[in-house]
């Protein structure tokens, strides 16, 4: 059996890094475009839930009663679904090839070496620089606008913080209620306000116990929750929106490049994670590199070369530099399969709950939204 044909997110028409355009746009902002049609208000809120994807959402009216009766529906993440390409997308609102953080592990070019976005351990890594994109919230506040972002506050001064929150005030949040009262606060100030409210649990409860677990379940009781407690404080003329960054399954099969010797051939280095594996190979290798992992996952994946890749507009307009960063091979599972790395990512082989791929269990994230007008 081939494989389906890969679909590629709707930059530009329906995907998250069109949402904080059309946010700046309804708030005034000369120079954005509301491409999602957005009304025109003086107060956003954008409620991120890190994992909330639309097909989870829609399979669970019982757990989240309130999410599933806004009004809304699905756009897409943007590829890689994962967490540091999504978070880029909002906070500049280019797609991923236009800022640059394609995925969890990307080469840094030149140096032979991978950056963990999430983790950004390397400080010869300026985020300024590897991100040189202005941001949303940076284009908000030149123009008057009262920006704030809520997220746990050992986040505030992280690189990928340093990446993607410029611009905004760091309004730090360690529980659901501080979350509620950090946005309502930061909606009330100024004559324009524009908050984002990161929320991280579910995303995490996936990852370790799977999107089929009775925990997920639970915790997205407590996400419907959060949802409706920051619209019951909204004041006059705000719009709540409700999206997430990817979605998520749990693969049952493992393919590990640490145990397949003809996943290793060639392979300089191994980035990515395990439902979008960049693989980047030793010089002149490229085409054996792309055969052999053609060969050991067959039609379980969409395994193509960057180029191809990006000439289908998987990334969006990759920016002068940007390519690079990309593996030589791509290998994205469509199947129930994770490519994990067991000796070199033991942390990522243990997780059950995993997302990257351009499947819409993991593409689609929901776009929800209540006014108060």
């Amino acid at each position: 059996m081939s494989a389906p044909r890969p679909p590629v997110p709707r930059y530009g028409t329906g995907a998250l890094a069109d949402l904080a355009p059309s946010v700046l746009a309804a708030l005034g902002v000369p120079g954005e475009v509301n491409v999602l049609g957005l009304p025109e208000l003086p107060r956003a809120c954008v409620l991120l839930v890190d994992g909330l994807g639309w097909e989870q959402l829609r399979a669970h009216p019982d757990e989240a009663p309130y999410l599933n009766a806004m009004d809304g529906g699905p756009i897409t993440a943007g590829f890689p679904a994962t967490t540091v390409t999504s978070l880029g997308s909002l906070a500049t609102g280019l797609p991923p090839g236009g800022h640059g953080l394609l995925g969890v592990q990307v080469a840094v070019p030149g140096t032979g070496r991978l950056l963990n976005c999430l983790r950004w351990r390397d400080d010869s890594v300026d985020p300024a620089v590897f991100q040189p994109a202005p941001t949303a919230y940076e284009r908000a506040a030149a123009d008057g606008v009262a920006v704030g972002y809520a997220a746990l506050g050992h986040y505030r001064g992280s690189g990928l913080s340093r990446a993607t929150v410029r611009g905004a005030e760091y309004l730090a949040a360690d529980g659901l209620g501080q979350l509620v009262g950090r946005a309502a606060e930061g909606l009330r100030r100024g004559g324009r306000a524009y908050v984002t409210a990161y929320h991280a649990d579910l995303d995490g409860t996936g990852h370790r116990f799977g999107v089929a677990s009775a925990d997920w379940r639970h915790q997205l009781r407590f996400v419907d929750v959060l949802a409706q407690r920051i619209a019951s404080v909204l004041p006059a003329g705000s719009a709540l929106y409700v999206t997430a960054d990817h979605g998520m399954v749990d693969p049952s099969e493992r393919v590990d490049a640490d145990t397949v010797p003809e996943l290793g051939e060639g392979v300089a280095l191994l980035g990515g994670d395990a439902r979008c594996r960049y693989v980047y190979s030793e010089p002149g290798a490229h085409a054996d590199v792309l055969a052999a992992w053609k060969g050991v996952l067959g039609d379980r994946a969409w395994v193509v070369s960057r180029d191809e890749a990006a000439g289908a507009g998987w990334f969006g307009p990759l920016a002068p530099g940007m390519a690079e960063r990309v593996g030589d091979v791509i290998a994205v599972p469509h199947a129930d399969l994770a490519i994990t790395a067991s000796a070199r990512e033991p942390w990522l082989a243990g997780m059950v709950g995993m997302h990257g791929s351009l499947v819409a269990a993991e593409q689609l994230v929901p776009l929800l939204r209540t006014v108060r007008p």
